[in-house]
């Protein structure tokens, strides 16, 4: 049967590196297609729509937005940059026919643009590359599309593939170019290679109406929504329907109403052809994964698949003698359902209740993530402990497998010396290191994903905040065997109190502390890291005993040394199997699992 073609229509995906530019070109694109109304104020940024993306300047969830050029409308998924939000990636790659391929014109191609764009070419989409950041002063274009050459063969795509076309552009301007040497003006070649390149979306012009659906939202008014794109047919509004659900179950509904996205907000339609990304409500018990279809002629299409987890973290209701003083959810139960209600979004992450006690274990791509699923519960309001992440091992022919990272990083010569011996330390294989003569290299490593584990501010240390390092999951291998996670002891307060100037002066020569003056604390929470190999129970609340007695110089002004604010990621870092964090709207804590101190030995 041939297929039919919906050429009003174009859908692709940004894919890019944490930090090239993808948002800001998105934003540009939506002014020069008239997106926002003359003055209307509108925020930089504006596809970055959680408080978490816009303070850590990254892309956490996959999103949809859409612009209108010449009477083609171009539907635009943002995809993350990061590997540990693969699962966003797999699902948006699901919507789309063409990706557009942007690469910053100094750093080149990164890890995580590797990782998406393995995903885009082996679903076989049309590749567009844009080299963006032209204007640098340490841009290298020419090197960088090179590069961009050999990764797409290294990634074995087709000749089609690779026959990309090419264009320039300074995102934050808002200009494109088909060559270096002819300025560009605006947007407007972007656009046009956009609706010459991508192909539309093509369909069975026999087939019944049927839509996969590919993300969830939540209305107040209308209840659970189910993003996805119309593979074949049509519907429209008040259309009786069903929906096949993983079990092969059909489970029938009624489209109570259809939206599609206008520019970044949604507008009602009365009908949806295919090709068109679309949001119904109506749909009550509804996963990512699951087809809406005809009661006439239901027919599942294909489910979304994502890799498999890496990492698992132990979570459960906050436990410490402080609990319920900042949070409204302080409960393991109600822990446990919000981290349900995220499994149903986020295809990545599985959660499973343990049998042992009221904690959950969360399973998912990568520490960031965790860290990032963490951040939001707690400005939710919700206290809870989290534990060490655990590496997930899998046994193949009586052999234990381990995960492997493909590990990048990009450093000063000078501090070579410094990260190889550490990274050795962590099973670290070298395969490669690249010397540009600019006084920085580019090395990489295989390395097992648990020797990253706490890796990450060490090294910021080693290079004096100016290194940069990425990675991404290679695939298993047998297991490298053992190395010391931590060599140090924590530094554990003994009973209940505020902590003191005077006690803390005199436990600084005993290692590094975590707290300042006035801070309250518990029996069992830790208040530092001890010089030594072994734990060490401190008292912080000690005060100077006052006497009438004075004497010249005896009471000298005490000036601590100035501690560093505790971290989600350094917290998660430093912790021990035996530790735990402790985290409120308001405060971050380490702790003891076990509290009490007779009870530890």
């Amino acid at each position: 049967m041939p297929r039919a073609f919906n050429s009003s229509i174009r859908n692709i995906a940004i894919i890019a590196h944490v930090d090239h530019g993808k948002t800001t070109l998105v934003d540009q694109l939506f002014r020069q297609a008239g997106v926002f109304r003359t003055g209307e104020e509108v925020a930089e940024r504006v596809m970055d729509s959680m408080d978490l993306e816009r303070e850590r300047g990254i892309t956490i969830s996959a999103k949809n937005c859409s612009v209108n050029w010449k009477g083609t409308k171009i539907n635009i998924v943002d995809t993350p940059g990061h590997a540990d939000f693969g699962g966003e990636v797999e699902r948006a790659l699901m919507m789309v026919d063409g990706a557009i391929l942007l690469v910053d014109a100094s750093e080149g191609p990164l890890p995580q643009t590797r990782f998406v764009l393995k995903k885009a070419l082996a679903a076989g989409l049309k590749m567009l590359v844009v080299v963006n950041k032209i204007d640098r002063k340490d841009a290298r274009p020419r090197e960088v599309l090179n590069e961009v050459y050999d990764l797409f063969i290294d990634l074995d795509a087709t000749e089609e593939q690779i026959e990309f076309p090419v264009l320039y552009a300074i995102g934050r301007d808002g200009v494109a170019q088909q060559t270096l040497d002819t300025p560009g003006k605006d947007l407007s070649p972007l656009f046009e290679e956009i609706v010459r390149t991508i192909p539309p979306p093509s369909y069975d012009p026999e087939a019944p109406f049927q839509m996969l659906v590919t993300n969830l939202a939540y209305s107040d008014f209308l209840g659970r929504l189910a993003v996805g794109k119309v593979v074949n047919g049509g519907v429209k509004e008040k259309e009786a329907c069903v929906c096949i659900n993983r079990q092969g179950q059909n489970v029938p509904l009624r489209i109570a109403k259809l939206q599609a996205y206008d520019g970044v907000r949604l507008a009602d339609i009365q009908e949806a052809r295919p090709g068109d990304i679309v949001i119904l409500a109506g749909v009550e018990d509804v996963e990512i994964g699951d087809t809406i279809c005809t009661r006439e002629a239901p027919r599942a299409l294909k489910r979304i698949s994502v890799d498999e987890p890496t990492i698992s973290m132990r979570f459960s209701g906050n436990t410490s003698p402080f609990s319920g003083r900042d949070g409204k959810y302080v409960l393991s139960s109600r822990v446990g359902e919000r981290l349900m209600k995220e499994t149903l979004s986020n295809v990545a992450l599985k959660v499973e209740k343990s049998p042992d006690d009221d904690s959950y274990v969360v399973k998912g791509r990568g520490e960031f993530q965790m860290v990032i699923l963490i951040e939001s519960m707690r400005r939710e309001g919700f206290e809870m402990c989290v534990g060490r992440p655990q590496i997930l091992y899998k046994e193949q022919d009586g052999k234990k497998l381990e995960p492997i990272e493909h590990l990048f990083i990009d450093c000063e010569e000078r501090f070579m010396g410094v990260i190889t011996e550490k990274l050795s330390q962590r099973k670290a294989k070298m395969l490669n290191m690249v010397n540009h003569g600019s006084g920085r290299i580019r090395l990489e490593f295989s390395i097992p994903s648990r020797g990253l584990i706490g890796y990450r501010g060490e090294f910021l240390t080693d290079t004096k905040g100016t290194g940069i390092m990425n990675a991404y999951l290679s695939g298993y291998e047998e297991y490298r065997g053992d190395f010391p996670s931590r060599t140090t002891g924590s530094l554990v307060c003994d009973r209940l109190g505020e902590t003191v100037s005077y006690a803390l002066f005199h436990l600084e020569p005993r290692g590094i502390l975590f707290l300042e003056p006035g801070v309250p604390v518990y029996e069992g929470m830790i208040v530092g890291e001890h010089n030594r190999d072994n734990d060490l129970n401190v008292n912080p609340t000690k005060a100077k005993k006052l006497t009438n007695i004075r004497a010249a110089g005896r009471d000298e002004n005490i000036i601590l040394t100035p501690v560093a604010p505790m971290t989600l990621e350094r917290a998660i870092d430093f912790i021990r199997d035996d530790e735990l964090v402790e985290v409120t709207p308001k405060n971050i804590r380490l702790r003891k699992t076990i509290l009490e101190q007779n009870k530890r030995q």
